[in-house]
């Protein structure tokens, strides 16, 4: 599976400011299905205190509704929620100006001198499919145009930002009263993808168009097995995938991420700070770089809570 697939669904919150650039409807909605069995940790803190990691899938249908009992009893127990970007940002009509800005190319060159003849070609023949003419990409880096394709095909398959999980506990924390802020800003992820090498852009790009030809069968894989709270899977063939194959990006995406994440998530952690619930890409929460480890490292009780596992 191509990596960008893997961050736009599980790591980056902020890549689905491209999606109003975007056109194509959601897929209408399926018949009603068990609710996903949540890849959900409980953290032990001092006196009481406690962290709730749910790993988040940033888009998601309608029959992804309603979820599980556990997701609810810990957001009913949370006197607050962190995400990975605010509320405040991620609803944010400036984002995606943001992100166009960063995208917008400042070398004098244009997108067709950063890609070989068969990958313009192939963009060529995506854009005559999708009512995009080329010239309007032109002036655009080619992480951004790799992100638009690819979110663009996963949103024709039924997959909603605003249907994701991050958005639909922002409305619900909003509509509670409880306070919800980010771990981290939207400048920072979008400096994140714009830091890319050109090599790294290019196989981005490269990768989001072979996966047109390739069709849906990845992303529903994905889809399924984060439904499934298939961590098991999620990370043998997701993330360690993706850590042997560009491990400078899963570096930056992932590990140093979780690394920043951990200090403020430890202060949630200290005695009379009661509940907190955390909400981010699944992706951060698995394997020994994720932060379900990283805190079971520095001495903590941290315990699936799962009640559908259990049957």
């Amino acid at each position: 599976m191509s990596w960008i697939k893997r961050m736009g669904l599980l790591l980056v919150a902020g890549l689905l400011a491209v999606t109003p650039l975007l056109a194509g409807a959601a897929a209408p909605k399926s018949p009603a299905k068990q609710p996903p069995v949540p890849l959900l940790w409980k953290v032990s803190g001092g006196q009481g205190s406690e962290l709730y990691l749910l790993g988040s899938f940033h888009l998601l249908k309608a029959d992804d509704y309603p979820l599980s009992a556990d997701v609810d009893r810990a957001f009913a127990g949370a006197q607050r929620l962190l995400f990975e970007l605010s509320p405040e940002e991620m609803n944010s009509p400036q984002l995606a100006a943001q992100m166009m800005q960063a995208a917008l190319r400042r070398d004098g060159r244009q997108l067709k001198d950063d890609l070989d003849p068969a990958t313009w070609q192939q963009l060529e023949a995506w854009g005559a499919a999708n009512n995009m003419p080329v010239d309007r990409l032109a002036g655009l880096e080619p992480w951004f145009v790799g992100l638009t394709i690819s979110i663009a095909q996963m949103t024709r398959q039924g997959l909603d930002p605003k249907s994701g999980l991050d958005r639909h506990l922002m409305d619900r924390a909003a509509q509670a009263n409880k306070p919800a802020v980010g771990l981290e800003s939207a400048s920072s992820q979008i400096t994140m993808l714009d830091s890319m090498s050109i090599d790294e852009q290019r196989q981005l790009l490269r990768e989001a168009l072979e996966q047109v030809d390739k069709g849906d069968e990845q992303s529903r894989q994905l889809h399924d097995a984060w439904r499934r709270g298939d961590d098991v899977m999620l990370w043998r063939d997701m993330a360690a995938q993706m850590k042997r194959e560009y491990p400078g990006l899963y570096q930056r995406i992932n590990v140093d991420r979780n690394n920043a994440w951990l200090p403020s998530l430890q202060q949630w952690l200290q005695p009379g700070r009661g509940n907190t619930l955390v909400v981010v890409g699944a992706l951060h929460l698995l394997g020994s770089d994720g932060v379900v480890e990283k805190l079971r490292a520095q001495g903590y009780k941290v315990e699936r809570i799962c009640s559908a596992c259990k049957r």
